[in-house]
């Protein structure tokens, strides 16, 4: 019972950090799966249902803006894999993370894979469920702020969502702890 987890949404300036942790079977087999930053949109969409349906069992966690904010990004995305191997149906006896960083989780061994998404299905897994589910909520959150188009951009700097800031603030889903501006450098002329 081997568990592999993964998160979305480390490097964006809105929303939450998003991680999923999943039990395959030994059987499990899908030539279409892989790192979710690897496949498209709707290869993602059609991944998701397959996995949920043929998983031992699976769980997913999200960490919003103002935990991140205090405790950092880095210990969001722990805690985020940690609930989402919380609300598994069954306590994995071994856990692959993608990273190399994780903090033990109760006395089950853990191993730290570089790049694991794109070498063990499990996580590959793991990064299809966490990356579709972030999505899923940012595009919720965008008939809120749709000046945001965090349907498009997902929370991510981009010049779209930078500009965006600049012209309407920030709003409660942004990290405030996280450079939302870019400086700019002035010149005295």
């Amino acid at each position: 019972m081997e568990a592999g987890t993964d998160e979305a949404g480390r490097g964006c300036l809105a929303g939450p950090v998003t991680a999923a942790a999943i039990i395959l079977p030994e059987t499990f087999n899908n030539g279409m799966l892989n790192d979710s930053k690897q496949l498209s949109e709707s290869k993602r969409d059609r991944l998701r249902p397959l996995l949920e349906t043929q998983a031992v069992c699976f769980g997913v966690a999200h960490v919003y803006p103002g935990k991140i904010d205090r405790i950092n990004i880095l210990n969001a995305s722990i805690l985020a894999m940690h609930k989402a191997i919380d609300s598994l149906g069954t306590l994995p006896e071994f856990i692959i993370v993608d990273g190399n960083r994780f903090k033990p989780y109760r006395d089950i061994h853990h191993e730290c894979v570089v790049k694991g998404d794109s070498k063990y299905m499990s996580i590959a897994a793991a990064s299809v469920l966490a990356k579709t589910y972030r999505d899923a909520y940012m595009e919720q959150i965008h008939r809120e702020f749709p000046m945001y188009n965090w349907k498009k951009n997902k929370g991510y700097p981009t010049m779209e969502h930078r500009a965006a800031i600049r012209k309407h603030g920030i709003t409660k889903y942004h990290r405030k702890s996280f450079r939302l501006l870019p400086e700019q450098l002035a010149l005295d002329l």
